[in-house]
């Protein structure tokens, strides 16, 4: 095996997505396996048919149903997965997203955002798409004798707080917290091999967050509009961006880094805006 083999290969790795039939979620899968991992998929819907899409394009993978916010159907899934694939070698936390309901507007002032949407834009991005899916798999994954990966999934919103979303934007700051708490806890209590770290992504299109960047017709907003402005790189990320960042933190490259939380931004978070 050349030495970039030894650096980027993930063959027999076993890995884990959550959110992974989500458009973010589904590019990280698809890079984890073509490096040589098998993947299993895990969501609310349609995990097995991602699953399958993968499959027929050459990627070992497997569909397996999870509620990110429930403990006891965390623990479920694990069960089902490490009876197919032995042991989870990688989790990638790629659950989360932002609701309109959560988002101020001229419509719905900050003073009236109501607790309950608050509470599940905060839930999602940092109990279940960080917390609970970290207590439940690590607890397996800190008994590998070769160590472990987990990536999660914060935001650019960690690094600078973006207008109109506070809830998810403070669910993203926690989420990077957590991360570096999380690697010096496993590493110090467990196993100095098992790593954390998160990728901050910049803008990218999803359908969680569409409406704030383009109208009906798909033409930019101003938010859009001054977004591209503000990134170096001139565009929205591409799902495929996240996958040299997430096969390098997943492997040998990475084995000396632990605890960081690194932008996928295209330079917005470096630009001053002159």
């Amino acid at each position: 095996m050349s030495l970039i083999e030894k650096l980027f290969s993930l063959q027999g790795k076993k890995a884990v997505v959550t959110g992974g039939a989500g458009i973010l979620g589904t590019a990280i899968a698809r890079g984890l396996g073509q490096a040589g991992a098998t993947v299993v998929i895990c969501d609310l819907k349609n995990s097995q048919e991602t699953a399958s899409a993968l499959a027929r394009e050459g990627i070992k993978s497997y569909g397996v149903f999870i509620d990110v916010l429930d403990k006891k159907k965390i623990e479920e899934a694990r069960e089902e997965i490490l009876k197919i694939v032995g042991q989870v070698d990688i989790l990638v936390n790629a659950a989360g997203g932002n609701m309109k309901e959560a988002t101020t507007s001229a419509e719905l002032s900050f003073f009236d955002l109501p607790l309950p949407a608050l509470e599940k834009v905060v839930a999602l991005n940092l109990f279940g798409g960080a917390i609970l899916p970290a207590q439940v798999f690590g607890k397996s994954m800190v008994k590998n004798p070769d160590g472990a990966s987990i990536i999660n999934i914060s935001s650019m919103n960690a690094f600078r707080p973006l207008t109109r979303i506070p809830g998810y934007s403070a669910a993203k700051a926690a989420v990077s917290n957590f991360t570096q708490w999380l690697a010096v806890h496993l590493a110090q209590e467990y196993d100095r091999k098992i790593r954390v770290n998160a990728i901050a992504p910049g803008f990218f299109l999803t359908e969680q967050n569409r409406y704030l960047l383009q109208d009906e017709k798909g033409n930019l907003t101003a938010r859009g509009q001054a977004i591209i402005q503000h990134t170096p790189s001139g565009r929205f990320g591409h799902p495929d961006d996240l996958i040299g960042i997430c096969v390098w933190l997943a492997g040998n490259g990475s084995k000396f880094v632990t605890g960081t939380v690194i932008p996928v931004d295209g330079g917005f978070n470096a630009y001053s805006g002159v």
